[in-house]
């Protein structure tokens, strides 16, 4: 099954072309399914690449999706065109004045890791937003910053400034076999991450939260949160090949003290071309995710948030 979006929405077209599953809405409507609803709450500059890298991986399981585009409610963007924001996205407060529900919903990264949390202009209504996924979201996955907010908000997890910036394709293990959301992930694995911040792990295992996936360079990257039904991951698997490279080449022509992203370029040689060695693991740690909703949602949206449940729809003790 194909993910449902606009035709007329970037995304739309840059996916077709890679041979991704899109389907318009007006033919999405005359399917007699309930298709899965996930809510992309985008905090990144880059608007459009970011709904893009996303869009790319949750559409790629065999189940129908209806993406939804939002953004906070008093903060605007100053990167993406406002036509394009107000064609596709929607504030957080029409959705919630609207009494709408999802079954998953994306909280993605922001650069705003410098700030402490309570001086995010938006922090108010995000961490109301956090609370509001509790009643209205099965299952919420919040993403480098986002991750590190959520756990901050739930949990009291820090987040602590780094001496230099963890930027590159570090090696990864799972060290969480048995969980659903690692079926058919390599013991071992690349992962890019570009953050001047990190959670620790001595401070993510106080809380009692079990890490999927950790690393010897850059710390925990994928840690489970079964009584709010998240999943926090503070790297970027989402990433397109080019990413890094785009994000060092604008730090060298700022003449930013900036070193190459290790373990990325080939031989570690900037004038050679980066490829990309964790799509794989990425569609496959996407789709793992949509498939536990797809197992565990109820399919009366109605009684998402109504039972107190944990991830595998377990009650809580």
């Amino acid at each position: 099954m194909p993910i449902k979006l606009p035709s007329d929405l970037p995304a739309f077209d840059v996916l077709t072309r890679e041979g991704v599953m899109v389907m318009p809405e007006d033919a999405a409507a005359r399917q007699d399914i309930r298709p899965l609803r996930i809510a992309l709450l985008n905090l990144m500059p880059k608007k459009i690449t970011t709904e893009t890298q996303f869009a790319r991986l949750i559409g790629a399981t065999p189940l129908q999706i209806d993406l939804s585009l939002l953004r906070m409610s008093e903060h605007q963007t100053r990167n993406t065109a406002e036509e394009h924001m107000d064609a596709f996205y929607r504030t957080f407060a029409e959705v919630e004045a609207a009494g709408e529900k999802f079954d998953g919903m994306i909280i993605t990264g922001a650069p705003i890791e410098h700030l402490d949390f309570d001086q995010v202009t938006y922090w108010d209504e995000l961490t109301h937003i956090f609370d509001w996924t509790q009643r209205n979201v099965h299952s919420t996955f919040g993403v480098c910053w986002g991750g590190m907010a959520m756990i901050n908000h739930f949990h009291g997890v820090p987040k602590h400034m780094l001496e230099k910036k963890a930027f590159g394709c570090p090696r990864h293990r799972c060290v969480a076999e048995a969980s659903p959301y690692l079926r058919g992930f390599s013991d071992d694995m690349v992962m890019p991450v570009s953050r001047w911040t990190e959670v620790r792990r001595e401070d993510i295992e106080a809380a009692g939260l079990p890490i999927l996936i950790d690393s010897a360079v850059s710390g925990p990257a994928l840690v489970e949160d079964p009584c709010h039904r998240a999943l926090y991951i503070f790297n970027h698997l989402e990433y397109d090949n080019g990413t890094l490279k785009e994000e060092y080449d604008r730090d060298v022509a700022a003449g930013k003290p900036i070193e190459v992203p290790a373990n990325y370029y080939p031989d570690d040689d900037p004038t050679k071309m980066p490829q990309n060695r964790w799509r794989s693991q990425a569609h496959l740690l996407y789709g793992n995710w949509i498939n536990e909703i797809y197992q565990t949602t109820p399919f009366d949206m109605d009684r998402i948030g109504v039972d107190k449940t944990d991830w595998r729809t377990r009650p809580v003790a």
